[in-house]
């Protein structure tokens, strides 16, 4: 047997309320864009990449640059919508060089 409440729930939107998406970025690239986030109206990006373009004024997004849309790793062409969150990092290096005897 199903219960109403078994279905997950959605928040209703209320006229005139705005639906956002919040970025965040990590590392180096708080330090590039001068912002740890923003908060943009959800009609302003449906991709990852158009979030980057609309959050740092059309800069350009560094090479290899890591996205994450609610946690997830995801491409630069992912689907982002109200409520999302969309977070950038730098790309991972490290680890010592050479013998590590």
């Amino acid at each position: 047997m199903r219960y109403p409440c078994d279905k997950a729930l959605k928040q209703k939107s209320i006229p005139g309320d705005t639906m956002s998406i919040t970025v965040k970025f990590f590392a180096s690239l708080r330090e590039t864009v001068g912002m740890e986030g923003t908060t943009l109206d959800s009609a302003s990006a449906q991709t990852a990449q158009q979030a980057w373009t609309a959050a740092t004024d059309g800069r350009e997004m560094p090479v290899n640059t890591l996205i994450a849309v609610n946690m997830e790793y995801a491409g630069a062409d992912a689907a982002v919508t109200d409520g999302d969150e969309v977070a950038f990092f730098p790309p991972v290096t490290g680890g010592a060089g050479g013998d590590t005897r």
